[in-house]
């Protein structure tokens, strides 16, 4: 088994991981919780802090936490789905181009969500329905992804051999 620390290198730092499952338990709270509640907006604010500490670190954090490490061209993700579908797609230590694509598209929609649940809260846009919509329409994008992006780990779990979610627990990928 390639569990030794010999046979694994680090990847995802402790704080990408703390940002992942504090992010995964905030979204959960708010997607079981009535919207307007105190508990939904505190959870709302939970994920705007989250999501703003995540595009910092996007450009100052560790190499596999940077986007300039996993953001790729429209023609590369395509190149690398066209390649899973046929089974052989190149492996990669951190994200793979369509891991990059699609934490692109959950960063956009969280920013969205919550960034219009915020402004939602100000006396200034207090029942904006266009702000309302708009959040309304980025929540249901992100709660779409969201199964895309557990599918996409499971099968490059599976095509890799690797468990992405112990990475992600863990931080630590087998050579």
């Amino acid at each position: 088994m390639l569990d030794a620390p010999s046979r694994t290198v680090v990847v995802w730092d402790p704080l990408v991981r703390i940002f992942h499952w504090t992010l995964v338990t905030a979204v959960l709270t708010d997607l079981v919780l009535e919207a307007g509640s105190k508990i939904h907006v505190w959870a709302g604010y939970a994920v705007a802090g989250l999501v703003s500490f995540r595009l910092v670190w996007g450009i100052m954090g560790s190499r596999h936490a940077r986007f300039t490490d996993f953001l790729r061209s429209p023609g590369v993700v395509l190149g690398y789905l066209r390649d899973l579908r046929r089974g052989d797609a190149r492996h990669y230590l951190g994200h793979n181009p369509a891991g990059g694509a699609m934490i692109l598209l959950l960063l956009i929609a969280l920013v969205l969500t919550a960034g219009t649940g915020v402004l939602m809260n100000t006396d200034r846009f207090w029942g904006n329905s266009l702000l309302e919509g708009i959040h309304e329409t980025a929540a249901n994008a992100f709660y779409i992804l969201v199964p895309v992006h557990l599918a996409g780990v499971v099968i490059s779990s599976l095509l890799h051999k690797e468990n992405l979610v112990r990475a992600m627990v863990t931080g630590r990928k087998s050579l």
